[in-house]
């Protein structure tokens, strides 16, 4: 199996849209309603639902538990010039959760769509 989906709970799945195609290089693969869309980039499929919003993964649990955005799950996209990156999306007015860290294997940046979910952003240091 070469594609993997990750969902996100978004406030507002038309903002999430927005972000994701405008700023990360996604594109729309559907939006049925608007509780919902699959948006793609490469082998990944991002699937966004709004709490109560229709279909099972925005529906509240058994225990009363509704879903929502944020946390620190995140998946993560690899570039070339994090610098460069952080820069354009800053200037596009993406936030972000702290600055750039530094680690073992490489440095990294958590952006924000919308609704507070984090995407990291990370450059490997050279071999």
């Amino acid at each position: 199996m070469t594609d993997f989906s990750v969902r996100y709970i978004v406030d507002d799945v038309d903002d999430a849209v927005d972000f994701y195609t405008r700023h990360l290089g996604f594109e729309l693969v559907m939006k049925p309603g608007p509780g919902f869309a699959m948006l793609r980039r490469g082998g990944l499929r991002l699937l966004l639902n709004v709490p109560e919003g229709g279909g099972g993964a925005g529906q509240r649990l058994s225990g009363g538990q509704l879903p929502q955005p944020g946390g620190w799950n995140r998946f993560q996209l690899q570039v070339g010039d994090l610098d460069a990156v952080v820069e354009a999306l800053h200037s596009g007015g993406v936030a972000f959760r702290g600055e750039v860290v530094e680690g073992r294997g490489g440095r990294q940046a958590l952006a924000l769509d919308p609704s507070g979910n984090p995407v990291e952003l990370f450059q490997a240091y050279p071999a």
